[in-house]
């Protein structure tokens, strides 16, 4: 059977299956963004210090980020669905494992077990979906599907909040169970075994060389932050490391015949330059969002829920942003509209710089549906821009290297911002700890979370304030920082779109599908007119 044969009605549906199983990694990735600072308290929690908690959300995009490639290989080999299927049941047990982790390690080795998960789903769901539909239906079912990323950050934060709010901080993992079970049904039911006629090979190699450069660059980083100092050799030497072993992990690519991950697409102007953009921003959006989390529910006092609904204007934002800014492409360029779109995103993130414990809620939410709007306008546009740059046959590996710069990005986000806040904070509570008996001290010294935990127990009132006062000021420091590297994004978006020649005529070849190369022209990245690596009437195994 070829995708051709398939009903009407059972295309939809499976879009609506595939739905579900993005839906699940959105899930992942957004319910535990409130629940750091639960995780964080020694009583309701796990007592976790930042690193700790850098290192729960960041084993999950490191996972993720660096086993992408892999699952698509797989899904090549063995068989599309088998490999969607296998990831499902890997999200659900290691979501359960999480639930129910007795400390913080265990709770960062699941987190890394999700990840894997997500990996094996998100491969074989986009390939499912390309081989589903053909022609116009394919742009659409894209589109619909994509809404599921703004369904997941808009619910995520907010179901965790109400189940802080009645049960333990597990349950925010064991929501995703339920999902699990009616995705594994529909895709018994509904989904062929699409195969690709072209396997592609594993690449062990790459894959082990990816993971333990990324491992080491994040622990050197995040170790910085403990330590509060850059000399040490337990900070500079996993940073080396992690450095010679990314290199060499790109050098193993260049070499091969079939990579996963493909560094020569990243030399060319527009892709390279477009992906480095999008990675600051992730860069950036990451880091911010750690920071939002503890902002909201430590400085400011929020309950888990408050703080989730509080998070919703940018879900939202980035919701109605990728549709204005694709309306808006087709009516200029891409170059007008994201780069200023990244612009103000990240002067929004500047702003952060501007909150206090005191600041009006209604500004921050009106910062923040700017903030989403213009990401939205940045993400959904430029990503699929970049895309259509590349021959269809060099589309899926074009798919592969944008997604993994993305999730690298969101792991070094984390690690940066993070380790810029407890430096920062250290430095400032500082002087409120004279007098504060010894262990007490070291203890505050950690986190702004234990250094309340002090404050009540120990009823020093002054050191809570103090403390909240400290971490305002990391905030800070952390949102210029974040601002100029998000800006830095923008500059480096601006050069990649510049226009080095004229569109092609009305009714010639698009450039983007020559044999000698990509377009790099402003005016054929802004129609993002092609959006999958499968023509119709491409062969297609289904089993």
């Amino acid at each position: 059977m070829t995708t051709s044969t398939l009903p009407k009605s059972r295309q939809q549906l499976i879009l609506a299956v595939l739905m579900v199983c993005s839906l699940l990694i959105w899930l992942d990735n957004t319910v535990l963004s409130t629940t750091l600072e639960t995780l964080a308290d020694p009583v309701r929690g796990l007592n976790a210090d930042p690193a700790e908690l850098q290192w729960a959300t960041g084993s999950y995009t490191l996972a993720f980020a660096t086993l992408m490639f892999t699952a698509g290989a797989l899904g090549d080999r063995f068989g599309h669905r088998t490999v969607l299927t296998t990831g499902l049941v890997v999200s659900a047990a290691s979501s359960v494992w999480a639930a129910f982790a007795g400390d913080s390690g265990q709770l960062i080795a699941a987190r890394a077990a999700m990840g894997v998960g997500s990996a094996l789903i998100m491969p074989g769901n986009m390939a499912i979906l390309m081989w589903t539909f053909t022609g116009p239906a394919r742009s659409t079912a894209v589109a619909v599907s994509s809404t599921s990323a703004g369904v997941g950050m808009a619910v995520g934060p907010v179901l965790a909040g109400v189940l802080l709010d009645h049960f333990w901080w597990g349950s925010v993992f064991l929501v995703n169970v339920p999902v699990v079970v009616l995705a594994l049904i529909g895709i018994v039911l509904l989904v062929p075994d699409f195969r690709s006629p072209v396997v592609r090979p594993l690449d062990p190699v790459g894959m082990l060389l990816s993971i333990s450069g990324l491992a080491a660059l994040a622990y050197g980083l995040i170790r910085t932050g403990q330590v509060a100092t850059w000399g040490r050799a337990d900070v500079l030497a996993p940073i080396v490391v992690g450095l010679i072993l990314l290199a060499a992990f790109v050098h193993v690519e260049l070499r091969s015949r079939m990579p996963g991950f493909d560094p020569r697409l990243l030399a060319q102007r527009a892709f390279g330059g477009g992906n480095a953009a999008l990675g600051l921003l992730l860069f950036a959006i990451s880091a911010v969002t750690f920071y939002h989390a503890f902002y909201l529910q430590g400085a400011r006092g929020y309950s888990p829920v408050e703080a989730g609904l509080a998070g919703l204007p940018t879900a939202l934002g980035a919701i109605l942003g990728a549709p204005v800014g694709a309306r808006l492409v087709r009516r200029w360029s891409l170059r007008l509209v994201a780069v200023p779109a990244l612009t103000v995103a990240a002067l929004t993130m500047g702003a952060y710089g501007l909150f206090g414990v005191s600041t009006p809620l209604v500004r921050i939410e009106i910062l923040l549906l700017v903030q989403g709007l213009s990401i939205g306008m940045v993400l959904g546009p430029v990503t699929a821009a970049l895309i259509s740059t590349l021959p269809l046959d060099r589309a899926g590996a074009g798919s592969a290297v944008t997604n993994t710069v993305r999730q690298t990005s969101s792991v070094i986000g984390i690690a940066v911002g993070g380790t810029i806040m407890s430096i920062v904070y250290r430095r400032a509570i500082e002087p409120s700890l004279h007098g504060v008996p010894g262990p007490l001290r070291d203890q505050a010294r950690v986190s702004a979370e234990q250094a309340r935990h002090v404050a009540t127990s120990s009823h020093l009132p002054a050191l809570g304030d103090a403390a909240d006062d400290a971490f305002v000021h990391a905030m800070h420091v952390g949102a210029v920082w974040i601002m100029l590297i998000a800006l830095f994004g923008a500059a480096v978006l601006l050069l990649a779109l510049q226009a080095v020649r004229k569109p092609a005529a009305a009714g010639s070849e698009p450039e983007a599908a020559r044999e000698d190369g990509p377009a790099t022209d402003e005016a054929a990245l802004g129609t993002g007119g092609r959006v999958g690596p499968v023509r119709e009437g491409d062969d297609a195994g289904v089993r």
